[in-house]
């Protein structure tokens, strides 16, 4: 699996729209095999969605992001998971171990974590 998380100043970006870096993590088994920054520098929902797609990302861990730039993701069969802070590597540690839930890793002010169960749902997935 690939995971992809926009970054500035070692935290995960606040808006996905704007963000200029993604770090992409290969992880396997739960073990880390590769990583690799990449640069951003699409505006276009369509043009980013495709950027993203192009480094076989299969997940997307966000701050916010727009809805058409979230419909983008999907289409192109990468899952989101938004409304997502904190430091970069304690975020990729906390997917790993399967505690991403946690109420640390919640932006402030967002009920983002409903707003992933819809998008799933959409998906056929809870």
């Amino acid at each position: 699996m690939k995971i992809a998380i926009p970054h500035w100043q070692g935290r995960v970006s606040p808006v996905f729209d704007v963000a200029g870096n993604m770090l992409v993590v290969e992880i396997r088994d739960g073990v880390e095999h590769s990583r690799e920054d990449v640069a951003l520098d699409a505006d276009d929902p369509q043009l980013r969605a495709a950027r993203l797609a192009q480094t076989g990302a299969d997940l997307l861990i966000c701050g916010a992001i727009s809805w058409p730039l979230e419909m983008a993701l999907s289409a192109a069969g990468i899952d989101v998971i938004p409304q997502t802070c904190g430091d970069v590597e304690q975020v990729l540690v906390a997917f790993t171990q399967g505690q991403l839930q946690q109420d640390a890793f919640l932006m402030p002010g967002c009920c983002g974590r409903r707003r992933q169960f819809r998008a799933r749902r959409r998906r056929g997935r809870r």
